[in-house]
């Protein structure tokens, strides 16, 4: 049936009619500017496989990959620089056992007990109010997000960027962990399952992350008003703004069928790290961010869609992936730490910052998962 309506006022927000609704889903929705938040770089797939090197190792996880833990990789801090710590709500003692780490389990395997609880810790985080002193932020989860929003020049397009986002996704597990209460097993997402149907993935249902309605024909995303989520307003972002707008999303299926093994394996084989960074970053990581649109197509303000975390866990397990074919990629790292010509080399003493959100660490301490400071493995 042909359905007209007014959308609400809000930032980005504007009036579409005579749009086509079926009549078992027609209601008012609100829809939004997309130009707004743009979008993440890319490379092609195709460019990435005809860089492909001979994959080598394993490209799974489990027990028979443990590695030996790192030894050292601290540096003493200079004078007003932040201390930096070698624990963790994960490993306390500065120890892992490692026949015994946490299991992050992909959400197929997840059971439905432990999906709610996650939801909860997250609406959990949502609901306490900010800690104070991250800008922009009006609750504990967008002190989270806030980080993210400020620290972005850092941490994209860096040889920071994966073990950044690392050490950040750990922060989150463990905000939930001890301020929320959450004591379960921390779930990934393997987005190669859903390559080109993400939205009828059941994340995106109602009983979970709320729905992922598809980009308008005249490009414009939806503000989702069901769903854990549903009517969630976000104070930080677009860009480096902060102004208050909904929680969208505008799903285009012919990016996220983009995020495939096949990439994902393509970027794993280069045996150099800031080549698999690289290929990973502006690959299977731009494409998920871009595919769901809207909010996580925003490089700065992504987090305030909490499927941000579900992405990036899916590129941490990547990333592990690729650490588990040497293990000497748990000890080693390459590239560019900022963009001075000649750049800044990236070492294991590299300092990591989450702006106070929790203390500063190093590359060092993250590159092994399971070296004392974090302690988890993948299910797979």
């Amino acid at each position: 049936m042909r359905f007209s309506f007014t959308t609400q006022a809000l930032v980005g927000a504007v009036a579409v009619s005579a749009l086509t609704v079926p009549r078992s889903v027609e209601k008012r929705l609100t829809l939004i500017d997309l130009k707004q938040f743009g979008s993440f770089p890319t490379i092609t797939p195709e460019q990435a496989h005809s860089q492909a090197e001979k994959i080598k190792g394993p490209f799974s996880d489990g027990p028979q990959f443990n590695f030996p833990k790192i030894i050292g990789g601290n540096k003493s801090p200079s004078a007003g620089e932040d201390k930096v710590v070698t624990t963790s709500a994960a490993a306390a003692d500065g120890t892992c056992d490692r026949n015994n780490p946490k299991v992050r389990v992909e959400w197929k395997n997840y059971s439905p007990d432990d999906r709610k609880a996650f939801l909860s810790a997250i609406k959990c985080l949502m609901d306490k109010p900010s800690a104070g002193g991250f800008q922009g932020s009006k609750s504990r989860y967008e002190d989270i997000v806030s980080v993210h929003q400020q620290m972005t020049p850092n941490i994209h397009q860096r040889a920071t960027f994966l073990p950044w986002h690392r050490y950040y996704v750990s922060i989150f597990e463990d905000l939930m962990r001890n301020e929320c209460g959450f004591n379960g097993a921390f779930p990934w997402w393997d987005e190669t399952k859903d390559a080109g149907h993400f939205a009828d993935s059941d994340l995106f249902t109602d009983e979970y992350f709320g729905p992922l309605p598809g980009k308008t024909s005249n490009g414009q995303g939806t503000c989702i008003d069901t769903g854990t989520f549903g009517g969630l307003r976000l104070h930080i972002g677009p860009g480096s703004g902060f102004q208050d707008h909904c929680l969208s999303r505008a799903v285009d299926e012919s990016l996220t069928g983009t995020v495939s093994a096949q990439f994902v394996q393509d970027c794993n084989s280069r045996t150099s790290y800031d080549d698999m960074r690289g290929c990973q970053e502006l690959g299977p990581h731009a494409y998920g961010h871009n595919g769901v649109g809207a909010v996580m197509a925003e490089v700065q303000a992504s987090p305030g869609d909490p499927i941000f975390f579900m992405h990036h866990l899916f590129v941490d397990h990547s990333f592990r992936i690729w650490q588990n074919a040497d293990a000497s990629r748990t000890t080693s790292i390459n590239g560019c730490s900022d963009a001075n010509s000649p750049c800044t080399q990236i070492t294991m003493d590299y300092v990591l910052s989450s702006n106070g959100l929790k203390a500063n660490t190093t590359v060092g301490n993250v590159m092994d998962t399971m070296g004392g400071y974090l302690c988890y493995r993948y299910d797979y």
